[in-house]
């Protein structure tokens, strides 16, 4: 392993980012590069988005939005690890993570698109010595232009502590036997995408309303034996569920507010529905188990940009 930033003074050199610090296993899914301490709780990161990518493929001539949440989520144990010193085999929990991103800058020009993060690490709370909980702000830089920004806070919980909190739930290999079957997908185009293996959502009877896809062979959604649904399943069936309502309108998600409620859980079906909000051009997207909300999402969508935008 490379020694921890944490033992780094300020101004260090750039360290390479290992798989096991963005708790990935395909090597192939990991989109940081390096990173280094720039002041106290603050950090810069590199990474490339691939020119082409099996999962978060190029639409309306943009790089995926949804690179940008996963880009994220993985300075999550890289930071959690690697700067606060975070043992492997703790839980990273999030909270909340919201995100606005510049369409114009996403363009997809055949070439990988190579980004600057800087991190800046906020109401860090500790117990027992050890980070519990980070606030993070995200700034995003493509070729010295702005991107995006994001932010977002998450818990690390001692595997001893998740273990008696979850109790039989904690078994990933268990939790995974326990999936509900899968559902068909709904569609295609709607959803915005090419693969009906893609497809996270399956219709229901009610307009608006589909049943989550928990597709636990999914080798990018399930990189790994996890117990629970991943929170990036979560934020693409958010994404998919937004633009089906906008469908056949060609738009593109240019951010999302997002709530973790509650653990969803792979033994039960998991309901979402959508709605315009009396905003224009934003939906809210709500997922319910067992008739309770476990996570929700205000979705931006806008045109894009010329001169990929359909003329009139």
């Amino acid at each position: 392993m490379s020694i921890s930033l944490a033992q780094h003074t300020l101004g260090s050199r750039f360290v390479a980012v290992e798989t096991a610090f963005t708790h990935k296993t395909n090597p192939d899914e990991v989109l940081l590069r390096d990173w280094r301490r720039t002041a106290p709780d603050a950090y810069t990161a590199t990474a490339v988005w691939p020119t082409a990518h099996p999962f978060y493929a190029d639409r309306l001539g943009l790089h995926d939005p949804l690179l940008l949440s996963e880009t994220v989520r993985q300075t999550l144990p890289l930071l959690s690890h690697g700067a606060y010193g975070v043992s492997f085999g703790h839980q990273l929990l999030w909270k909340d993570f919201g995100w606005e991103l510049d369409p114009a800058a996403a363009r997809a020009d055949g070439t990988p698109a190579a980004l600057q993060l800087h991190l800046n690490c906020n109401d860090v709370t500790y117990r027992r010595g050890r980070a519990a909980a980070i606030s993070l702000s995200v700034h995003v830089e493509r070729d010295g232009r702005p991107l995006a920004t994001a932010r977002t806070r998450f818990t690390i919980q001692d595997r001893t502590v998740y273990n008696r909190l979850r109790g039989s739930y904690a078994d990933g290999a268990a939790a995974t036997a326990r999936a509900v079957p899968l559902p068909p997908p709904a569609g295609l185009s709607a959803f915005g995408r090419d693969r009906f293996e893609d497809v996270v959502l399956a219709a229901t009877d009610r307009p608006g309303r589909w049943q989550l896809r928990v597709d636990t062979t999914h080798p990018v959604l399930f990189d790994h034996v996890v117990d629970h649904v991943p929170g990036m399943l979560l934020l693409e069936a958010a994404r998919q569920a937004a633009l089906a309502t906008a469908h056949p309108q060609p738009v593109f998600v240019t951010g999302m507010d997002s709530d973790f409620v509650k653990y969803a859980e792979m033994d039960a079906p998991c309901w979402l529905e959508a709605e315009p909000t009396a905003e224009p051009g934003r939906v809210r997207v709500g997922a319910h188990q067992h008739d309770r909300e476990i996570f929700s999402a205000v979705v931006t969508l806008a045109a894009p940009p010329a001169p990929f935008s359909r003329t009139a």
